[in-house]
């Protein structure tokens, strides 16, 4: 039996767990730099706000109605994420964190529990030690437990947070229910497809010929059609190496000049081989891009990427930099604005398996250095040694006039008590 886990609106849930006083309130988050909405409390929702909408444009919206808004604070985000899931590994024999806020379990010799009492027991402990409210669905398959969790979390008052499909009745009538574009794996274009074959749900769906499903959408539309069925095709997945790793930033303001893009793409480019030497991959090649706003229409608008083969795997900040600069000169032009830009690295392979080459290496001299670089920002603090290329003075800061304090991260934030 699979059990999916869900965070209930958890950005907004995180939010509320130290201010109280807002519970029963609208509550919205935004994104990076106060741009769009990426989270909303039920009574959000309910306003009409959806999700991604611009700040800038329901503005009145929030003002009418006393909507709560805070910028994102991964921080501690991240935290509670963490502390939730703790807590479901002590739970169950096994997980896989699907996201920050879901995990899937998987109850193996439970056959004797009562699975949703014991359901229960974990919401009511994942509650009680971090406030923050789940929704749980428990299946034979993965893809079934999400249409579980999606039942529990639509109708609360009568799961309490929690639904077993455990019978072929209960998978049928949840078939019947959930709408083929609301599938685990459909997305909207194909759904789109689906609904002009008159295949309006989820159990329209499995009805189809297997050859059908495999000829448009793959062995992976199959598997997934299988999974409702109540076949097992899909096993949990372990923590697996990143096949690419970026860093993109919108900038606090548009910038026309090519040192500041420069600094910016560098300090990316730093990023991203920080996160290389972390999960010990080298890269083969990394992609530049750069943005113009494109908010504004009375501006002229470019948006531009380029990728730039390494001559020899490599995780240096040096080497990382050095191409990151080469690619942003080739696709910079003067005359516009820019208000993004981004580092993406690519072709990423084990730095124990690297491939030599006969006209070109790895200065053998980055290696330590690099050693040296990490072990210092980790013990002193981030970004406390930097590349001449990036400004010394400077620390990356999004825009955030909405942050709430990092409670549970920083000692001079946390709550204060007055007696």
């Amino acid at each position: 039996m699979y059990a999916l886990v869900d965070c209930n609106n958890f950005f907004a849930s995180c939010e509320r767990v130290f201010r109280p006083d807002l519970n029963g309130k609208p509550v919205v988050v935004l994104s990076n730099n106060d741009g769009c909405v990426i989270a909303r409390s039920n009574e959000a929702k309910a306003l009409g706000i959806p999700m991604g909408a611009p700040a800038f444009k329901f503005q009145k919206v929030f003002d009418a109605n006393q909507v709560q808004v805070f910028s994102t604070n991964f921080v501690l985000y991240g935290d509670i994420s963490m502390r939730v899931m703790t807590l479901l590994a002590e739970m169950a024999p096994e997980i896989e964190i699907y996201s920050i806020d879901e995990a899937f379990l998987r109850f193996r010799g439970f056959e004797l529990f009562d699975i949703e009492k014991y359901g229960k027991e974990i919401e009511k402990k994942v509650r009680k030690y971090t406030g923050i409210p789940v929704s749980i669905g428990f299946a034979p398959t993965k893809a079934l437990a999400k249409v579980a969790n999606r039942i529990a979390k639509k109708f609360p008052k009568h799961t309490q947070g929690v639904y077993v499909i455990d019978t072929d009745e209960k998978r049928e009538k949840a078939l019947k229910w959930l709408k083929v574009g609301d599938v685990w794996g459909i997305g909207r274009r194909f759904s789109k497809r689906l609904q002009i074959r008159k295949i309006y749900t989820a159990f329209d769906f499995v009805n189809l010929p297997d050859a059908y499903v495999r000829s448009e959408m793959s062995v992976v539309g199959l598997r997934l059609k299988k999974e409702l069925e109540g076949d097992e095709t899909l096993d949990l997945e372990n923590s697996k190496v990143k096949k690419s790793i970026a860093t993109t930033r919108s900038f606090e303001t548009m910038y026309t000049d090519f040192e500041d893009v420069k600094e910016r793409v560098a300090t990316f480019a730093v990023s991203c081989a920080e996160k290389l030497r972390k999960q010990h991959t080298h890269c083969n090649s990394i992609m530049i891009f750069v943005h113009s706003n494109g908010f504004r229409k009375d501006l002229p608008q470019y948006r531009k990427n380029i990728l730039v083969k390494t001559e020899y795997p490599t995780h240096s900040s040096n080497d990382l930099i050095r191409y990151a600069v080469l690619g942003l000169r080739t696709i910079f032009k003067e005359g516009y604005q820019y208000k993004k830009a981004g580092v993406i690295v690519l072709d990423l392979t084990p730095e124990n398996e690297k491939q030599l080459s006969l006209f070109s290496s790895e200065n053998p001299k980055h290696q330590p250095l690099m050693q040296q670089m990490d072990a210092i920002n980790q013990s002193i603090g981030q970004n406390k040694v930097k590349f001449a290329c990036q400004d010394l003075g400077r620390t990356w800061k999004m825009r955030q006039e909405k942050l709430s304090p990092r409670y549970t991260t920083q000692l001079g934030e946390i709550i204060e008590v007055v007696v």
